[in-house]
């Protein structure tokens, strides 16, 4: 393996020096840190790459999935869940990149349980194919690394993402849970184990060492500063990396996160299935309202009540001070972590209203995802999403099912 483009001091809060030829670079989030806007950088340079010496080795921005699979977690409400064969695949396109620099990357290898999860995700990424008396070898050409953002800037988006997949409980109700309410697990268990950053990295610094883990520290400041980063890291040219839009990703305002969540109650509340909720409520009504609608500066944000932005703060400082004790390369400014971001003084928080349009494409949304299914197969067409096709079609096969059901009756 070539180790010429690497030194053993990678500076803090400088020019970073790339990583080794051949280096398996495993980005584990955690979310609402940039995993999306990277992810889907990378995928959009994966044929560039290459002649870099670097392999984005997946068929999908974001290989969930198989990121799920190696964690033995299971899959967002009403999905298909995942199979060893996920994670297999993947493994099989790592090892197919060779000596290449390669970079997995899924927000979801922060969800993995404990010691033994980690330690068999680092092996299997790095020993392969490899005869156990040479996995050693192997092991050393994973390198982990971890994005962080202040907890106080995670904590709406992560918020509105949990209502998004069957949360009901309201923002400032479940604030209090997290922040108030030992043991502080009710009712999103996973979110102190992803954000909990400290223990995070020092789950994954058992497994690989010190010196084979580096943190991020993002600067929301600074729009270019990750891509950069990546690009440094991975001996990439500069600007090669480039952000692409995905409306699909936007979080909520406050609004359409107050009508999701009342949704999710009377769906909760009458026992429909979780499958009904993917195809319509997720991937229907939510995915369409993402993509038609943007808002605008008038739209109520999810603000943070001062409370808990200051008890985000402590948690902050004092993570940073411990990730800092555990030898770790640190890139970017650990003070960020304990940033509080100023919240507006407001006389009462306006009520969110939902304009007509937005409610609108919402349940166009949920009407175009039942209109689709299920449908008699009548060519090998490439699937298409319901935001992807036209409403006239939409309308057309709606209308058709529509009659066909009032003949049968």
């Amino acid at each position: 393996m070539e180790t010429d483009r690497t030194r053993d001091d990678l500076p803090v809060n400088g020019v970073t020096a790339p990583l080794p030829f051949g280096t398996r670079l495993l980005h584990i989030g955690p979310h609402k840190t940039g995993t999306t806007a990277i992810q889907g950088a990378l995928f959009a340079a994966k044929d560039l790459l290459p002649e870099h010496g670097v392999v984005f080795p997946a068929h999908s921005r974001h290989p969930m999935e198989a990121a799920l699979a190696a964690c033995a977690r299971p899959a967002m409400i009403g999905d298909t869940a995942p199979t060893e064969k996920h994670w297999t695949r993947l493994l099989e396109q790592v090892e197919a990149s060779g000596e290449k620099t390669s970079v997995i990357s899924s927000e979801f290898f922060a969800d993995a349980e404990d010691d033994t999860t980690i330690a068999r995700i680092v092996d299997q990424l790095g020993g392969m194919g490899v005869p156990p008396l040479e996995r050693s070898r192997e092991w050393g050409r994973v390198h982990v690394l971890v994005t962080l953002r202040p907890l106080a800037r995670i904590m709406p988006s992560q918020w509105q993402q949990y209502v998004q997949n069957g949360l009901r409980m309201g923002y400032e109700d479940w604030l209090t849970h997290m922040l108030r309410k030992a043991p502080y697990k009710q009712p999103n268990p996973s979110f102190w184990h992803r954000h909990r950053h400290d223990r995070l990295v020092g789950r994954w610094v058992r497994a690989v060492g010190c010196e084979r883990m580096t943190v991020v520290v993002v600067d929301d400041r600074d729009r270019g500063g990750l891509m950069r980063t990546f690009e440094q890291l991975l001996g990439l040219p500069e600007n090669l990396l480039q952000p692409v839009p995905e409306a699909a990703n936007r979080s909520l305002t406050l609004a359409e996160t107050e009508m999701l969540r009342n949704l999710n109650k009377e769906f909760r509340g009458n026992g429909l299935p979780d499958e009904l909720y993917s195809k319509l409520v997720r991937n229907g009504a939510v995915m369409h309202m993402k993509n038609a609608c943007s808002p605008s500066p008038e739209d109520v944000k999810i603000l943070t009540p001062e409370w808990a932005v200051e008890a985000a703060a402590g948690i902050g400082a004092e993570m940073a001070r411990s990730i800092g004790d555990m030898g770790v390369r640190i890139i970017g400014d650990p003070g960020l972590l304990s940033a509080a971001p100023k919240t507006p003084a407001l006389d009462g928080i306006p009520a969110p209203r939902i304009s007509p349009e937005v409610a609108a494409q919402a349940l166009y949304g949920a009407l175009a995802a039942a209109a689709g299914a299920p449908g008699r197969p009548t060519s090998p067409a490439k699937p298409r999403t319901v935001h992807q096709t036209p409403s006239k079609e939409l309308i057309r096969v709606l209308g058709h099912r529509c009659l066909k059901k009032l003949r049968r009756r």
